[in-house]
């Protein structure tokens, strides 16, 4: 299994990123990114460290480990900046915080993520057409959410994300432990979301993609 958007204390994540490796490791999983929130203030201490980090518990625990971030509350118009600081950071998956009904985001920042060609566009909340369409031609996923709060919308995210062949990643937006894939959970995700299970492959594949993506 594998599951790009993540968080440990280094943000608001109640494990460590040693922890959080290793439980994931023993959940089953192949590869996991830690991408903890940063914007401008903080990005430039959590980064390389989670970098740093990354390269070790891959050898030690025999799991990948991808380095990354989401980009949280960054103001739409320095998401492009912000992500490509990221990536001079060290970080391998960039996400973008997208505009969940959950909480109140800048409006805009869905468009703007994927227009600075994000890795992941997670729990976009209402995801519009022109976001869909760009997206998919910039090659930006867009995440189907186990966060039961976030995770109110995916059927509308699966649909206009499908109708519009942008690319679908499933990720827990894991916090804590309870939080991690299973079986279980994803087959209710999914179904929830109007997708078959047998989707999950698909989605895997995709995430496989950013995984693969440039010099890991």
């Amino acid at each position: 299994m594998i599951d790009l958007h993540t968080h440990t204390f280094f943000s608001d994540g109640v494990l460590s990123p040693s922890e959080l490796v290793y439980r994931a490791r023993k959940r089953g999983y192949t590869a996991i990114a830690i991408t903890d929130h940063v914007d401008r203030s903080n990005m430039d201490f959590v980064i390389p460290r989670i970098a740093k980090l990354a390269k070790i518990l891959t050898e030690s625990y025999g799991i990948l480990v991808l380095p990354g971030a989401e980009l949280t509350y960054v103001p739409p118009n320095l998401v492009r900046e912000a992500s490509y600081e990221c990536r001079k950071l060290g970080a391998k998956v960039v996400v973008a915080h997208g505009e969940t009904i959950e909480e109140v985001v800048p409006e805009g920042t869905n468009l703007a993520a994927v227009e600075a060609k994000v890795d992941i566009l997670a729990h976009p909340g209402h995801l519009s057409d022109e976001t869909a369409v760009l997206a998919a031609k910039n090659n930006v996923k867009i995440e189907i959410t186990t966060k039961e709060k976030h995770s109110v919308t995916n059927k509308e995210v699966a649909k206009v994300a499908l109708k519009n062949k942008a690319k679908l990643v499933i990720n827990t937006d894991a916090h804590e432990p309870e939080h991690f894939l299973t079986k279980k959970l994803i087959i209710e995700v999914l179904s929830d979301a109007g997708l078959s299970a047998d989707f999950f492959g698909e989605m895997q594949k995709n995430s496989l993609e950013i995984v693969n993506k440039g010099d890991l």
